[in-house]
């Protein structure tokens, strides 16, 4: 009778039958598995570049854009008047237009040394004459500020475009030249001038575009756009009874009238006095 061989073969069988056995490898596989995982996530945070390696490379830097963001609709300004209270104001001295109205021209005429000048602006007053803030009417950039004998202190502001406006009767001023202002900003006070002294306390105010002036009344309330340089058929011809800008108003003299009718009296030609000649004759010889 063979004698049975029991050896590690039998073991191992033995253990592979037993029911915990494939449990606990599988248990044990996902074990190691976990453990490598974790192994290497934590070596790979851990992993940095060397030194000379980051020097070598420029460091990104966000880069901060230090121009004033532009909406991307540009809300247009309306000319406003150079005042706040624009109901207790008045124009007192008219723009000259050759196409206005007889009396709007007359209204346009500034007199100073017993002459008559075109006004190239609108003279402003308070209501009851005293002195007012003087405010910008568009936004823009202070031109020039400066004493002027006959007009008082004037600011000038450029608006781009050609577009300029400008502030002159002013008694104090409170900006400098290259200062940015914003629409309805106080540029100063009203004040007194001698070029408008009969108007007391005002503001002289202007609008130039490309160069020439042009009416402020037409543009209050509309867009600085609009703003237009209206040519006339009529402004180059001269007007009998108004002067040109810069130009004396001539008013006759006493007995002026008197010479020209003088000067007018009718003279007997030479004919006419032969005439009268040759009848005196006639009649000396039929006596």
């Amino acid at each position: 009778m063979k004698e049975e061989f029991k050896g590690p073969k039998n073991k191992w069988s033995q253990i592979f039958r037993k029911k915990w056995f494939f449990p606990a490898m599988y248990l044990s596989i996902a074990a190691v598995l976990l453990a490598a995982v974790v192994w290497y996530q934590n070596a790979g945070s851990d992993v940095s570049e060397p030194a000379d390696q980051r020097n070598g490379e420029e460091e990104y830097l966000p880069v901060m854009n230090e121009e004033d963001s532009v909406p991307v609709v540009d809300q247009q300004e309306l000319v406003g008047m150079p005042l706040e209270n624009t109901d207790e104001a008045e124009i007192v001295t008219k723009f000259f237009d050759y196409n206005a109205e007889q009396e709007d021209r007359e209204n346009a005429l500034v007199l100073y040394n017993n002459r008559y000048y075109q006004s190239t602006g609108v003279d402003i007053a308070a209501a009851d004459a005293e002195s007012f803030d003087v405010l910008a009417s568009i936004s823009g950039t202070v031109e020039e500020v400066k004493e002027d004998p006959l007009l008082g202190n004037v600011v000038v502001l450029s608006h781009g475009d050609d577009l300029k406006t400008y502030y002159a009767s002013l008694e104090d001023v409170a900006v400098t030249v290259s200062d940015k202002v914003a629409q309805g900003d106080t540029l100063g006070t009203a004040g007194k001038n001698l070029f408008g002294k009969d108007n007391g306390t005002h503001l002289h105010f202007e609008i130039r575009k490309d160069g020439k002036e042009v009416n402020p009344e037409s543009y209050f309330e509309q867009p600085a756009s609009s703003i237009a340089v209206e040519e006339s058929a009529e402004e180059d011809e001269a007007v009998s009874d108004e002067p040109t800008s810069g130009e004396d108003v001539t008013e006759p003299e006493e007995g002026a009238e008197d010479e020209e009718d003088t000067e007018q009296e009718e003279v007997p030609s030479e004919d006419e006095e032969a005439d009268e000649e040759i009848d005196v004759e006639l009649e000396n010889s039929e006596e």
